[in-house]
């Protein structure tokens, strides 16, 4: 399953903007196969804030685990910040 961030928006910013995304894809998550990878596209995102990732991500990962797949995050800075500094917060 593809998730492209940008339907969400070029400037993901907020803790709010991030939970209502999730609860706006959930119905569409609980359509993935359980063994189907959850791919997430950072391509066309411009800024991309922890706050709305740790409400996004982190939900998703802890219900879907290790088949979260992250593709093109090494093109902007602020999502490769923002991965790293979730990965870190996460990690303690």
């Amino acid at each position: 399953m593809l998730i492209e961030l940008k339907k969400f928006g070029t400037t993901l910013v907020s803790r709010q903007a991030g939970k209502e995304a999730y609860a706006a894809f959930l119905p569409t998550l609980r359509q993935a196969g359980q063994n189907e990878d959850i791919l997430i596209d950072f391509s066309g995102v411009n800024t991309f804030t922890p706050s709305w990732g740790d409400e996004f991500l982190t939900p998703l990962k802890e219900q879907v685990g290790d088949r979260v797949k992250l593709l093109h995050t090494d093109k902007n800075a602020s999502v490769k910040l923002t991965l790293e500094f979730l990965g870190q917060i996460h990690s303690q």
